[in-house]
């Protein structure tokens, strides 16, 4: 279903229980679709798959174990004047 950025402004109640029963939005902003709406997989939080689907570009990393230390690591090498 295409909806409009007013309707998404004025409506968002209604727009997201649709979302939540499993359908999806697209969303037109001056005649063009700019963005889509998908429900969330409720699933996929419960088993912690998130981080490594967002973050699987650094899983391999055996520098960044610990974020901290790392960003600690790399704001000690600059040099403020």
């Amino acid at each position: 279903m295409v909806i409009t950025m007013q309707q998404l402004k004025t409506q968002p109640s209604r727009i997201f229980g649709k979302v939540r029963k499993g359908q999806e939005m697209a969303v037109s902003y001056k005649g063009k679709i700019c963005a889509k709406i998908v429900p969330f997989n409720v699933d996929l939080a419960n088993n912690n798959n998130l981080d490594n689907e967002l973050f699987g570009i650094w899983k391999d990393r055996d520098d960044m174990n610990e974020p901290s230390q790392y960003v600690r690591q790399i704001r000690k090498a600059r040099k403020l004047c």
